[in-house]
């Protein structure tokens, strides 16, 4: 699990959603929202417990319409100017992102090759082309992807000839 959320994290994601994190237990809930917009809700945030037989950070929020569910977090950007937080996992590749805004808004992607992050996003369509950009802040905090087998070997083989 390499995220653990800790005191510090949890007042860094206050002071960009703009309110106070409330605890219950183990976790934290937030709730936000924007009576211009018409908007509300609650985000959850449950460090380092038991998902099935692993365990790992369950971020949980629930709107008047919908529940969504990021299991496994990795990892998070906050963002001050565009007034929102970023939570990210990964497995083999492919990511899945719960972006909270401080006004109430929230998106979701899921299971979004990690290669779009980095290419062109003008070769992308335009409905594949926002799960790049909203995804790209994230870039900086994900692990080194391990290198492939064939990578591996030419680099082991490289340094046996030096």
């Amino acid at each position: 699990m390499g995220l653990e959320f800790k005191a510090t994290d949890i007042k860094k994601l206050e002071k960009v959603l703009g309110v106070p994190a409330r605890r219950h237990g183990a976790s934290y809930r937030f709730e936000i929202g924007s009576r211009e917009a018409g908007r509300q809700l609650a985000l959850e945030i449950y460090p380092g417990i038991a998902i099935g037989k692993e365990r790992g950070n369950l971020i949980s929020v629930y709107t008047t319409s919908a529940h969504l569910q990021l299991h496994f977090c990795s990892g998070y950007v906050v963002s001050e100017m565009l007034g929102e937080v970023t939570f990210v996992g990964e497995q083999e590749g492919r990511l899945s992102g719960l972006i909270v805004e401080k006004e109430g808004g929230c998106s979701l992607y899921a299971n979004v090759n990690r290669s779009l992050l980095s290419g062109d996003f003008t070769q992308l369509g335009p409905e594949v082309m926002l799960s790049g950009i909203a995804l790209s802040l994230t870039d900086g905090i994900l692990q080194e992807r391990p290198a492939a087998p064939a990578r591996r070997a030419r680099a082991k083989t490289a340094r046996r000839r030096s």
